[in-house]
């Protein structure tokens, strides 16, 4: 069994802390809160007053934190976890933050010969006590292969992302468009019920299509990742269609900030000449507003 150093016991580190317990390893735990440091020393955790404290004689230090300062402090600051770390031990941080503040990490951490990773984690809260949470693991082979029993004690679903800083880098990205999804769903939700529609007999029809399973397994595999952008469904007609949509929430005065915004990419896409082109083409649009090259070979657009 590992000695784990856990700092940060918030909604999310304290049930993984404590399923880390449940699986036999020995938990020298820390939080600024002292209420969930008691529950688990009630349990069986070693409470410390510190990172630094904490990380005496630990085997894995795990921070799981809210922002990317908390986790420097955590591990570089006064009374830090590597005041007293052993140089073989391996950092683990599963917190969300920002990419570049875990490249920092990372490289601060090897300058002085520690060995450090990120693995950030996906669902909730529930996941988190039920030990079924998905787990990003960014870090070498021989990280993540390390680090996977404890991992494993934490989710049922375990990714390796393929390296130091790729594991924050997927979760980003997945919480980006689930979030913004989440705002789009609740306007095509608000516009249903404004129009007097069941909301299980519109779920009945988009569960059916993109619409709720999405492009990235649908639309673009057929299309655009293939580097093919003849038409099954036209920008034209995929921009006339949104703005129909738009004039009627008009009419009822709902909101639809999110079909607003997608209207505009669309008018751009149309005003750069892919009207004809297959809707999966807004891919290859995005590619272009950012400067990125295009994936599409010449003759096929």
């Amino acid at each position: 069994m590992t000695v784990v150093a856990f700092i940060g016991l918030g909604q999310m580190g304290a049930p993984m802390a404590r399923n880390l317990m449940r699986h036999g390893h020995t938990l020298r735990v820390h939080d600024l809160n002292p209420q969930p440091v008691a529950a688990l020393v009630a349990e069986g955790a070693h409470g410390c007053d510190s990172p630094a404290q904490a990380a005496q004689g630990a085997e894995v230090v795990i921070t799981m934190l809210p922002t990317g300062p908390q986790v420097h402090a955590a591990l570089l600051g006064e009374r830090g976890a590597l005041e007293t770390l052993d140089p073989q031990a391996l950092v683990i941080d599963m917190s969300t933050i920002l990419p570049t503040e875990s490249d920092a990490l990372c490289a601060a951490l090897a300058a002085r010969g520690i060995s450090f990773m990120d693995a950030p984690v996906g669902r909730t809260s529930d996941h988190a006590i039920a030990g079924t949470l998905l787990i990003l693991a960014g870090g070498s082979e021989a990280q993540v292969a390390r680090a996977t029993p404890l991992l494993r004690c934490l989710g049922d679903t375990l990714i390796a992302a393929g390296g130091p800083g790729r594991g924050i880098r997927l979760k980003l990205i997945n919480n980006y468009m689930s979030i913004a999804l989440n705002a789009l769903s609740a306007e095509a939700a608000v516009l249903c019920e404004a129009l007097g529609l069941p909301l299980d007999k519109a779920l009945e029809v988009m569960n059916l299509t993109p619409a709720v399973r999405g492009h990235f397994g649908t639309t673009w595999p057929q299309r655009v990742l293939k580097g093919d952008l003849s038409p099954t469904f036209m920008i034209d007609l995929a921009h006339k269609d949104l703005g129909l949509a738009l004039t009627l929430a008009g009419q009822l005065r709902v909101p639809l900030p999110m079909g607003a915004a997608a209207r505009e990419l669309y008018s751009q896409a149309r005003a750069q000449g892919r009207g004809r082109q297959d809707w999966s083409a807004i891919l290859e649009q995005m590619r272009a507003a950012a400067g990125r090259p295009s994936v599409v070979p010449e003759g096929t657009q």
